[in-house]
C-alpha cells in the first residue's frame, strides 16, 4: 500500500466500506479521517471542516425543497394534479402513459428529488395506469424514470448541490435545464408504443367484459365542464412552477428562498384553502422531509472530509491529468465521463457521485474551456438515469416498495426508458445549444 497514494486508499477504503454495506455518509468519513490520519494531520481538524462543508447558505435550499416537496404530496396537490391532466389529455393515444410522463415532468418542477417524486406521486400514477391497461412492473418503470428527471427539471436539489460545488450560478443551471428536462420527457413518450400490445389486449378484455378502465369522476358531463371542474380544483397545484421559478427569474427571490416560500405556500395551501394540512399529516410531513434532509446533509457534511483529502493529495491533479491525457480529443473524454458517470450511479446516489467526482472533472472541464453550467446539466442527465439503472438504482427501490413488485422485474420494465434516456443524453451531448436557448434567451 506505500506506493499508492493516501488518496488512491482513501477511495479504495471507501469502495471497501461501501462493499461491506456501511451506509454512504460513513463509508465517506471514515475513510477520509483514515487518510487525515495517514497524512499525519490531527482529528481535531475534523469538526472545522465538516462545519465548513455545510455552511454555506445556499444548502438551505435542499431541507426546503424536500420539505416542500413532501407537504405537496401530503395535502393532496399531487391526486389534483393527476386529475386534471388526466381530463385533460387522458384521452389521447396512450392514455395515463402520456399522463404519467406530463404529471412527472411537472412534478420535477415542485419536488427537487427523484425518490421523494416516486413516493408522492407513484402509487396514485401507476394504480391509474394499471387500470388503464399498462402492464404494472412497466407502469413502475415509467414513474422511476419521469421522477428521476426531478434532479434535471429545476428547481433541482441536484443542481443546487452542484452550483455550490462548481461555484456556478444557480439561477443559470436552472434555466439551462429546462429545455434539457422537457426533450428527455418527450423521448419517455416516444418509449410508451413498447407497452402498447399488451395494453390494447387488456383494453380489449374490458371492453368485451362490458367495464371500462380508468373511469372518471363526473364522467357523465361534457368534456369541458370536466375539464373546467378539475383545473379549479387543482390550480393551486400548476401555479407552484410558476410561483418558485417566477420569482426567482423575476428577481423577487434567490433560489435559496424559492425554497422557503414553496415551503410556506405548501403550507398555505394545505391549511387555507383544501384544509388537509392536519397537525398529524404536517409532523408526518416534517418527520419524513427531516429523515431524508438528514440523509442528504449528513453525505455533504463528511463528503467535505473527503473533498479536503482529495485536493490536500493531488488526487485531482493526478486523476484529472489521466483523464486528459487519455485522448486529445474532446469528445472522447467527455464520452468517459458519462461512462464513469453511469456507472458509478448503478451504485451509489447521484449526491455522492458529485462530491467524489467533481474535483477531478471540474479541472478538465476549465482545461478544455467547456461551459460549466452546460457540464452541469450533462451531469444531471447522467445522474439521472443513475437513479432508476440496477443494481443500486434508488427509485426502483422505492418503486419496489410501493408495488410490492421484485426490483429485478421493475428494472425489466425500465429498460426501454433506459435505451431512450441514453438517446436523450447523446442529443444534449452533442448539440450543447438545447441547454444554452433559455438562458440566452432569458439574458
Amino acid at each position: 500500500m506505500s506506493e499508492i497514494g493516501v488518496g488512491t486508499q482513501m477511495l479504495l477504503a471507501f469502495f471497501l466500506l461501501l462493499f461491506l454495506k456501511l451506509p454512504v455518509a460513513f463509508a465517506l468519513g471514515l475513510s477520509a479521517i483514515f487518510a487525515m490520519w495517514q497524512l499525519g494531520f490531527g482529528l481535531e481538524m475534523v469538526g472545522d471542516l465538516i462545519t465548513t462543508g455545510i455552511t454555506k447558505y445556499s444548502l438551505l435550499a435542499v431541507p426546503f425543497f424536500i420539505l416542500a416537496g413532501a407537504l405537496m404530496g401530503v395535502v393532496g396537490i399531487a391526486e389534483r394534479m393527476i386529475q386534471f391532466f388526466r381530463v385533460l389529455i387522458g384521452g389521447l393515444p396512450g392514455g395515463m402513459g402520456v399522463v404519467g410522463t406530463v404529471v412527472c415532468l411537472f412534478w420535477g418542477a415542485v419536488s427537487g428529488s427523484g425518490p421523494a417524486s416516486v413516493a408522492a406521486i407513484g402509487p396514485l400514477i401507476i394504480k391509474s395506469m394499471v387500470d388503464d391497461g399498462y402492464p404494472k412492473a412497466f407502469s413502475a418503470a415509467l414513474v422511476c424514470t419521469g421522477a428521476a428527471l426531478s434532479i434535471v427539471i429545476p428547481p433541482s436539489i441536484g443542481l443546487v448541490i452542484y452550483g455550490v460545488i462548481a461555484e456556478t450560478s444557480i439561477s443559470d443551471l436552472f434555466l439551462a435545464a429546462i429545455v434539457p428536462g422537457l426533450i428527455m420527457g418527450i423521448l419517455m413518450l416516444a418509449t410508451l408504443p413498447y407497452a402498447a400490445r399488451g395494453r390494447a389486449k387488456a383494453l380489449a378484455a374490458s371492453s368485451a367484459a362490458g367495464t371500462g378502465l380508468m373511469a372518471q369522476p363526473h364522467a357523465h358531463l361534457p368534456y369541458f365542464s370536466r375539464l373546467w371542474r378539475a383545473f379549479v380544483d387543482a390550480i393551486w397545484g400548476l401555479l407552484t412552477p410558476v410561483v418558485i421559478l417566477g420569482g426567482i427569474y423575476g428577481g423577487i427571490f434567490t433560489p435559496t428562498e424559492a425554497a422557503i416560500i414553496a415551503t410556506v405556500y405548501a403550507m398555505f395551501v394545505g391549511v387555507v384553502i383544501y384544509r388537509t394540512l392536519t397537525p398529524k399529516v404536517l409532523f408526518s410531513a416534517l418527520a419524513d422531509a427531516s429523515a431524508s434532509s438528514a440523509v442528504v446533509m449528513l453525505v455533504v457534511a463528511f463528503a467535505s472530509l473527503f473533498g479536503w483529502v482529495v485536493t490536500v493529495d493531488d488526487v485531482v491533479g493526478q486523476y484529472s491529468t489521466l483523464l486528459l491525457g487519455l485522448s486529445h480529443n474532446e469528445w472522447v473524454i467527455l464520452a468517459v465521463i458519462a461512462v464513469i458517470l453511469l456507472i458509478a450511479g448503478m451504485f451509489m446516489d447521484a449526491i455522492t457521485i458529485m462530491f467524489i467526482t467533481l474535483p477531478i472533472f471540474l479541472p478538465v472541464v476549465k482545461e478544455l474551456g467547456w461551459d460549466p453550467v452546460w457540464f452541469g446539466v450533462i451531469l444531471m442527465v447522467n445522474l439521472s438515469i443513475g437513479l432508476f439503472t440496477p443494481p443500486v438504482g434508488i427509485n426502483l427501490f422505492v418503486a419496489a416498495n410501493i408495488t410490492r413488485l421484485s426490483l429485478e422485474r421493475i428494472a425489466i420494465g425500465a429498460i426501454p426508458f433506459l435505451f431512450t434516456s441514453l438517446i436523450g443524453l447523446t442529443i444534449l451531448s452533442i448539440f450543447p445549444w438545447f441547454s444554452q436557448f433559455v438562458l440566452a434567451y432569458m439574458k
